[in-house]
């Protein structure tokens, strides 16, 4: 299956300032994706390159196989909802459904209705006037009424309470469901890509540090601790992704897909989050270094 969306050396520059640079990354259709990494990776840069919203300033984005900026065919195959759950404070819910209606060709009105009477919103209210939930699940209701292929989500419930953010996954999962759709989730929230996301990516200062079915990476992924000792001293098999250590104790996290049996080692199962933090903290390999740091 060829992927939602591929990027090759893809860079954005402001000013001075690099918000990307090099990026090449793959991501696959067919999945609920999550794209997590620590502030400054490049994660809204390349979900606003992905949705039309930005030219690169150099390299290569395709989407859905085509290029999204300056076709309204093609982003009409997108849908994408911001942090910030854009909608107009002085418009009503009904104002909304009818502007997504004369905006958007493939605009699934009779969705868009359903959605909005089982949500509870009620179609005269003003956005201004609603809740920070029902903001974010009435900009959801626009992005699915699109009828999107692709579905991209840049922290969408980053400033909702526990229960509206449970209630929009919950929305989100069963629009998947029904409709099935490929979507890109952007969050620091590690329990809500558990909750809904089967693929992850990890970005890092512009780089992939790690891709693929959540499933596999946790079962090929290991925390090591026993007594302390070089990792380099692991068999070649064990790629060693971070590494702690006390005087007497080493604690590693590995990945391998062969069983580990020296008795020195106990061996325990990672969690989303150990996995995502240990890509987080790790040295970034050499190839990916600035010149100046591999020099040192």
């Amino acid at each position: 299956m060829s992927p939602v969306l591929q990027a090759r050396d893809l860079a954005k520059k402001y000013g001075k300032r690099w918000a990307l640079r090099d990026c090449t990354i793959d991501i696959p259709a067919g999945h609920v994706v999550g794209l997590v990494g620590p502030n400054g990776a490049g994660k809204t840069t390349l979900l606003k390159l992905a949705a039309g919203q930005l030219t690169p300033t150099s390299g290569t984005i395709t989407v859905l196989g085509g290029r999204p900026v300056g076709d309204p065919a093609q982003l009409a195959r997108i849908g994408f909802v911001a942090q910030d759950t854009p909608v107009y404070a002085g418009l009503s819910v009904a104002d909304h459904l009818r502007l997504g209606a004369r905006l958007n060709p493939g605009w699934d009105a009779t969705l868009a209705r359903e959605r909005v009477e089982r949500l509870g919103l009620d179609p005269r209210h003003r956005a201004g006037k609603l809740s920070g939930g029902q903001r974010a699940q009435l900009a959801l209701t626009l992005g699915l009424a699109k009828r999107p292929e692709l579905l991209i989500l840049d922290e969408p419930v980053a400033a909702l309470d526990p229960l509206a953010r449970r209630e929009f996954l919950q929305g989100l999962m069963e629009a998947v469901a029904e409709h099935e759709l490929s979507v890109v989730l952007s969050s620091h929230l590690v329990s809500d890509l558990e909750r809904t996301c089967d693929y992850l990516i990890v970005l890092v200062g512009s780089h992939v540090r790690v891709a693929g079915e959540v499933e596999e990476l946790l079962a090929t992924h290991h925390r090591l601790t026993g007594p302390r000792r070089d990792p380099d001293r692991l068999p070649s098999d064990q790629h060693v992704v971070s590494a702690s250590h006390t005087d007497r104790q080493s604690t590693l996290i590995v990945r391998t897909d062969a069983p580990i049996h020296d008795p020195a080692w106990r061996v325990s199962q990672v969690t989303l989050e150990d996995l995502v933090l240990a890509y987080m903290e790790a040295p970034a390999p050499t190839h990916l270094r600035p010149a100046l740091e591999v020099q040192r």
